[in-house]
């Protein structure tokens, strides 16, 4: 699609619940290669979710799995990596340069004085530390705290973020997710001796030639599918781009492919209210 300056991703299955884009590197956001750049496309993006850019709620990102509640705009960066709000003028948005941007709204919601639904819809950040950390899990398990969103009611969309064609990990990554609790299954799931490469995601340049010891690819659409089912999600119901940020250098930021120097793709949404 079209949106604002540059090119974005949606996902139509989500979209009768909430707006939503998942930005490209045309957005100019996070550029680290003038200050000016900064953090520039911030209006753009919301003029494209039709809010003020003071309603554009933005977090201080800390790879963990702590979670706001937004009720109100403003102008602070609140440390956490899960954000949810059931208010329709605000729009929440996690930024990432390799990380999943994780989107999800309620399909059902409860209903307001009027008897209209509204679709409660959450924005979460997970790397893999989030993902060790249980974000999507977190997520879904917060929006039923605070909501009352029942799981099977949720849809899911998962946005670029680097796959196992290029993302290789050392034993301290692995080590992280067998201390966490997670078992056998889901670490044969998960890791892998070599690259996944597909036509649509060709490795990135640089990778090893070959397999080195206590080395493995970490594949983060797996971890985020599979803790979204475990937490009653359902398989329908979870999209994801499966677009690998390290494999596009043309349109999608990679921190594992371009350092310091890569900019920030954001996911954004804002719930819908129906008439």
């Amino acid at each position: 699609m079209q949106a604002g300056p540059g090119y974005g991703l949606i996902c139509r299955p989500l979209e009768p619940y909430a707006a939503h884009v998942f930005t490209t590197r045309e957005w100019q956001i996070g550029q680290a290669a003038t200050t000016e750049a900064r953090g520039s496309g911030w209006p753009e993006i919301a003029a494209a979710m039709d809010v003020d850019v003071s309603h554009l709620v933005r977090l201080h990102q800390v790879h963990g799995a702590r979670y706001i509640v937004a009720v109100t705009p403003g102008e602070s960066l609140p440390e956490a990596d899960i954000v949810l709000t059931e208010r329709e003028d605000l729009a929440l948005l996690v930024q990432a340069a390799d990380c999943v941007p994780l989107l999800i709204a309620d399909t059902k919601g409860r209903l307001d004085l009027n008897g209209r639904p509204i679709h409660v819809v959450a924005a979460a950040h997970a790397g893999w530390r989030g993902l060790a950390a249980r974000v999507p899990e977190r997520t879904v398990q917060a929006l039923g705290r605070e909501h009352g969103s029942d799981p099977a009611d949720l849809i899911a969309v998962a946005g670029p973020s680097i796959g196992s064609c290029c993302y290789e990990v050392g034993f301290d990554v692995r080590q992280q997710f067998d201390e966490a609790g997670f078992g056998g299954d889901a670490l044969s799931a998960w890791f892998s001796t070599a690259p996944t490469a597909s036509v649509r995601n060709p490795p990135m340049p640089g990778l090893p030639p070959a397999a080195r010891e206590r080395h493995w690819y970490f594949d983060a659409w797996r971890a985020v599918r599979h803790q979204l089912e475990a937490a009653g999600v359902p398989s329908g119901s979870i999209y994801c781009a499966e677009l690998c940020t390290a494999s596009h250098p043309s349109w999608l930021c990679s921190y594992r492919r371009d350092g310091a120097a890569a900019g920030r793709v954001a996911g954004v949404i804002r719930r819908r209210r129906r008439p």
